[in-house]
């Protein structure tokens, strides 16, 4: 069974007196394990997926399903233009259950040092977090990130006292420690120079092998695809080819 899987999804933003479809009927799935990419050029819907797959953003229409989950099996798109209060904390259950989130501008927390930013998604309130790192000796398990980021001497270091390449070791470290079994990542090499670019990518392959843990990123950066072994293709809101090297279980 897919750990994702999108079927027919569209969306349609209002612009004005007109519409614009930034996705039309898009339908793949990806596995567990895969360290996948959507790629395509600015514009073509590549983040807008991305944020679909996060459920951070509500598609005009289409089925979504994560780890057997109808996402939006109640919801009529025909009538629905914003979020319920109901399905907002459904949708929160479920990206605290399965996600996590690596962004291009990184969104840690100034006032927090390294450590404190790596252990802040532990600190919220959502069960199934609390369920799956059940057994695990939370300081540990952080010094273990950390340290696997190559950070163990920089913990106490707030953001302003790093670089940008450092900064995206924290922000992957924070999106591992709940344990989520799927990473999104949007463009995570976009504002790095090469050689941060190359570590950083060499970091998530590694932690994708070791921990079985699920990559999909947004993605125009032609080393990111290549090392990819499922590929998207999409341009102007559809998908023009798939490329799949892995053995899909």
């Amino acid at each position: 069974m897919p750990i994702i899987e999108l079927k027919n999804i569209c969306k349609t933003y209002p612009m004005g007196k007109v519409c614009v479809q930034a996705v039309h009927d898009v339908s793949f799935s990806i596995e567990k394990g895969e360290f996948a990419s959507i790629s395509g050029p600015s514009g073509s819907g590549k983040s807008t997926l991305l944020n679909i797959m996060g459920l951070i953003d509500l598609p005009s229409a289409g089925t979504l399903e994560i780890a057997g989950n109808d996402v939006y099996k109640t919801v009529d798109f025909t009538t629905t233009t914003k979020l319920s209060v109901k399905l907002d904390a459904y949708l929160t259950k479920l990206r605290g259950a399965y996600l996590g989130f690596i962004f291009q501008s990184f969104n840690l927390i100034p006032v927090l040092n390294v450590r404190e930013n790596v252990g802040l998604p532990l600190k919220l309130n959502n069960a199934d977090v609390r369920k799956r790192i059940a057994k695990t000796k939370t300081d540990e398990w952080i010094d273990y990130l950390i340290d696997t980021v190559g950070l163990s001497e920089l913990q106490k270091h707030k953001p302003s006292e790093l670089s940008g390449g450092q900064r995206q070791r924290v922000a992957i470290a924070r999106a591992l420690v709940t344990k989520a079994p799927v990473i999104l990542a949007d463009e995570p090499t976009a504002n790095l120079d090469s050689v941060n670019g190359d570590q950083i990518l060499a970091l998530m392959k590694k932690l994708n092998r070791e921990l079985q843990t699920t990559f999909i990123f947004s993605t125009h950066d032609a080393k990111i695809v290549r090392m990819s072994d499922h590929v998207i293709k999409i341009k102007d809101g559809k998908i023009i080819g798939e490329r799949t090297d892995s053995i899909r279980r």
